[in-house]
């Protein structure tokens, strides 16, 4: 009895094995589907309004929900978004945040500006706001090069948008000169209005960045009088502030909890190793 037992389980284990291999789908083994990825991420995308305080709105941008905590007064949620979106507002301004633009029926909610700072290394702020429900974006591994992501905004201050694109740059180039050195980029398309949102790993939906910003190109038309010009976004050139930034920036404000800890470093996808104005 005791051999035809241990047959058996060798039977299982081979066959566990073999579904594994062959890409069989077991509960707790098999890769989310992208709707599952979505589903995931969407929730944690929010918009950021600016408005003067007889209520005219002056400024939009977008956002990222880092974490939720609860105490018995009420449930806060806190938001990542770009320094410059509230920059020069303190005491003349309302911030608000929307919650569930991936639902079409967003909820508006005051927002309290925590920290911020709009310089040339550092373009982040957090803030605050009460909400429920609250849904975190959960902190991705360092970007790998030609990773497919996800790009979350709300561009022109209207309804979220959705985009694809890969992992075009990462930077390698840790303490070099900021004009020379390579930087975390993507090629999804962004416009004005996406600073701050949230940039995802296709693959698991968690956080790698937040859109710091855009290359741009100066296009005037021949012959125009009087001149003009326009500047737009260059494809394939958008840049990421990478988590290992915001970590910093968070802890010098005091708020380092609110992010999961470090992971390895950045490498090649598929390999052996692991400022929108």
């Amino acid at each position: 009895m005791g051999a035809v037992l241990a047959c058996l389980r060798l039977v299982a284990l081979a066959a566990m094995v073999a579904a594994i291999m062959s890409g069989c789908a077991i509960p707790g083994l098999s890769k989310p589907s992208r709707e599952e990825v979505l589903q995931r991420l969407l929730p944690s995308a929010v918009q950021i309004i600016v408005e003067q305080q007889e209520g005219r709105r002056v400024r939009t941008g977008s956002g990222v929900v880092l974490a939720a905590r609860r105490t018995e007064q009420r449930a806060d949620c806190f938001i990542l978004t770009s320094g410059h979106t509230v920059s020069g507002i303190v005491g003349q301004k309302e911030v608000y945040v929307v919650f569930g633009g991936h639902r079409g029926d967003g909820k508006k909610t005051r927002a309290t500006v925590l920290a911020h700072r709009d310089t040339r290394d550092v373009d982040l702020a957090l803030l605050r706001a009460e909400a429920n429900p609250c849904v975190p974006a959960p902190a991705g591994r360092p970007p790998l090069l030609g990773e497919p992501v996800w790009v979350v905004g709300f561009p022109w201050g209207r309804q979220l948008t959705l985009a694809s694109g890969i992992v075009s740059q990462i930077n390698m180039d840790d303490g070099a000169d900021r004009d020379t050195a390579s930087r975390l980029m993507v090629d999804a398309s962004v416009s004005y209005g996406s600073s701050g949102g949230g940039v995802y790993e296709a693959r698991a939906g968690g956080l790698i960045g937040v859109i710091e910003g855009y290359s741009t190109a100066r296009v005037s038309p021949s012959g125009a009088d009087p001149p003009w010009y326009i500047d737009v976004p260059v494809p394939g050139q958008t840049f990421v502030t990478p988590l290992s930034d915001v970590r910093r920036f968070l802890g010098e404000a005091g708020y380092a909890d609110l992010v999961g800890a470090r992971s390895a470093p950045p490498r090649l996808f598929g390999g052996g190793g692991d400022r929108a104005r």
